[in-house]
């Protein structure tokens, strides 16, 4: 890999019948192969799950049963998903559980092929980096880099979105190497991103909440930040021990 507006990546996203990645189905997926100056290959097909798609996740993705009706099913498409794919790196948003959701597509299927050895590029976890977007869902960047909006949440209009954000969050990097290496070690959130305390910043949560976020199955950021709060609680004096005037003496 060169400079990094030369380097080939990937892009996907997927809209599906829910989030459990073993046991719901693809309905929509849209991949594009490209570098920082153009668009170089792209697929997007909807899929169907030969299963009704529950509700919540129609008012997500506006995309119902008649919509899929007679589109191809999931095993007729992977062979040109894959052959798309290739090596290349991998960039999206969250794009973690769109890999999960390919991958037991692939398995279902019996695919000799898998993409669980490609380099990622999470573009959420670019955003925590950068630190500057009030929120770091794709929705809040595009409008925070003042990004036109491509429509309805839907696989290529959020992939065209996505291209676009992380080319504003490649700002400080050189090579995609270098990316890659700094994505290797965790980031240190700002806030909390979900539940009672989301969006408050680490500093303002109850010390108990903190100790049982701890020993949750969460994502390394987020582990890591909750990992660092607690440390620098126990390293802070006591309010009585700091403001002793005598403590030096």
């Amino acid at each position: 890999m060169g400079a990094i507006k030369k380097d080939t990546l990937i892009c996907l996203d997927c809209e599906t019948t829910g989030l459990d990645t073993e046991n719901d189905e693809i309905i929509e997926i849209a991949v594009v192969k490209f570098t920082l100056d153009k668009e170089i290959a792209s697929l997007d097909y909807l899929i169907d799950p030969k299963r009704p798609i529950p509700e919540e996740s129609i008012a997500i993705h506006h995309i119902s049963d008649d919509m899929v009706q007679g589109k191809p099913h999931i095993e007729d498409v992977l062979d040109e998903v894959v052959a798309l794919i290739g090596n290349y790196p991998i960039m999206g948003h969250n794009v973690g559980f769109d890999i999960k959701i390919i991958e037991a597509a692939l398995r279902k299927h019996g695919h000799s092929k898998s993409i669980t050895s490609n380099e990622v590029i999470d573009t959420l976890r670019l955003a925590r980096l950068y630190g500057e977007a009030p929120k770091n869902s794709l929705e809040v960047l595009r409008e925070h880099f003042n990004i036109p909006e491509e429509g309805a949440h839907r696989a290529m209009n959020d992939v065209i979105v996505n291209i676009k954000v992380y080319e504003r969050l490649s700002h400080g990097f050189k090579t995609t190497e270098e990316m890659l290496n700094r994505l290797t070690r965790p980031i240190a959130m700002r806030t909390f991103p979900f539940g009672k305390y989301r969006g408050m910043f680490f500093r303002e949560i109850p010390i108990d909440y903190l100790h049982w976020a701890s020993h949750q199955d969460f994502d390394e950021d987020l582990l890591y930040s909750i990992k660092q709060e607690r440390k620098r609680r126990r390293k802070q004096k006591p309010f009585f021990e700091s403001c002793n005037p005598f403590k030096d003496l």
